[in-house]
């Protein structure tokens, strides 16, 4: 069986990491099935799914990473074409990914105990988010 739900989050600026984990689970859990996999996807791209230990240090380390390895700060080429200086954004969200898969049995997210699925915001102006969740299982 497949299920299709939307996780729609607050307004969004550059550089925000938000933990959606409960969002996904309490989808799981309204699904109304036992295992199975849920895949996130993110429309657009400019944002990101990853997982990480969802602390304050890390939510520090990964932007600051992300900006030593894809500055926002100088000219991209995408600039060029749509003169609106989020190329930065674009190659940020293609490195990262717009989606991310997670299984679950029992009804319960397969996360380790540190593991929490976050979306990125990559954009360089404030965005209102939409996370397509597609839901497998039975």
């Amino acid at each position: 069986m497949v299920k299709t739900q939307e996780l729609k989050l607050r307004e969004t600026r550059t550089g925000d990491i938000v933990d959606i984990t409960g969002g996904l689970a309490e989808a799981v859990r309204q699904s109304g099935l036992s295992s199975g996999t849920m895949t996130v996807f993110c429309p657009g791209s400019t944002g990101g799914l990853t997982t990480i230990e969802y602390e304050p240090g890390l939510q520090k380390d990964l932007p600051e990473f992300l900006e030593r390895i894809i500055p926002s700060d100088r000219p991209y080429h995408h600039d060029e074409t749509w003169h609106d200086g989020n190329g930065f954004s674009h190659v940020r969200s293609a490195l990262i990914g717009p989606d991310i898969t997670v299984p679950f049995v029992s009804g319960q997210l397969t996360l380790g105990t540190w593991q929490q699925v976050v979306f990125l915001e990559f954009d360089n102006k404030p965005r209102q988010r939409r996370l397509v969740l597609q839901i497998i299982g039975e």
